[in-house]
């Protein structure tokens, strides 16, 4: 996919804009909590 196609695609589709920020910032909090209890665990 080219550049120029996302951008006329979000242009075409503003709330997408949204829709993908809300996307990125679940997926940092998803891994922020699955490393933080990766290092909580101490195995067996």
């Amino acid at each position: 996919m080219k550049e120029d196609d996302l951008k006329s695609y979000l242009a075409e589709n503003p709330r997408m804009i949204g829709v993908l920020f809300t996307m990125v910032l679940l997926l940092a909090q998803a891994g922020n909590a699955a490393a933080g209890y990766a290092t909580a665990c101490a195995g067996p």
